[in-house]
């Protein structure tokens, strides 16, 4: 979708979004001032644990409501959604169908099913989704290294391997965004290298846009793109995070 002059309208726009974690002790607050991320782009946000950095991809994951939300639209490309109205209507439905079409996540492990091949790993959202098989199964695998091994069941992978399937499995039925949890946190650095490539390359040949949060800054300047950081504001003060520019 085109704004008004002609510019590409964000894939995805929030601004003065909140969400709280209440507990006992007083709990959690998250502030996003503002993020957008246009089609295709790579967004990296660092942060050292408890700074909000999980609770931000619940939010654009669509898992979590924002407590308050000056502006929450997500533009797949067929009209934006207002999904801040979305949750103040308690419309699940909507938002489940919206996260399920439109978003892919990766988590720090790849939590593939064992039972299943690889091949059908990668092509079971596609199945569940109605979708067309095997879609862009030959480019994602080929991006990930696993052509060869398609017919492997998760057991016959190394940890690498499977790290780089839960990648293609996340990107199998062409999502507009790609949300990454410290995806190569459990692996030592060569194989976090490896799969960081493979992230890339295969965000990069169906387009999606990639937000991925991670503490190593080193891995953040490889990927490149731009870098937010998720911070306690102010130090030493409540418990809030905010996400800044």
């Amino acid at each position: 979708m085109r704004s008004e002059g002609g510019h590409q309208a964000p894939l995805l726009e929030l601004r003065d979004v909140t969400r709280i974690h209440r507990a006992a002790d007083g709990g959690f607050a998250f502030h996003v001032p503002e993020l957008t991320v246009a089609a295709g782009e790579h967004v990296v946000v660092v942060g050292q644990s408890g700074s909000g950095k999980s609770t931000l991809l619940d939010l654009v994951a669509l898992l979590a409501a924002p407590d308050t939300a000056g502006r929450f639209i997500l533009d797949p490309g067929d009209g934006p959604m207002d999904v801040a109205a979305l949750w103040a209507k308690g419309d699940r439905n909507s938002l489940t169908r919206l996260r399920a079409r439109y978003v892919g996540y990766v988590l720090q492990t790849g939590g593939l099913l064992p039972y299943l091949s690889v091949r059908e790993n990668i092509l079971l959202a596609r199945r569940l989704l109605g979708l067309a098989v095997p879609g862009p199964l030959a480019n994602l695998a080929a991006a990930v290294g696993l052509a060869n091994l398609l017919d492997r069941l998760p057991a016959q992978l190394s940890v690498g391997q499977r790290q780089r399937a839960a990648v293609a499995r996340a990107l199998a039925h062409e999502p507009r965004l790609l949300l990454a949890d410290e995806p190569t946190a459990a692996l030592d650095p060569g194989l976090a290298g490896q799969v960081m490539e493979a992230l890339l390359a295969a965000s990069a040949s169906i387009g999606a846009a990639l937000v991925l949060v991670t503490h190593d800054m080193a891995l953040a300047t490889r990927v490149g793109g731009r870098i937010l950081r998720c911070e306690v504001d102010p130090p030493g003060g409540p418990a809030r995070g905010v996400l800044h520019g």
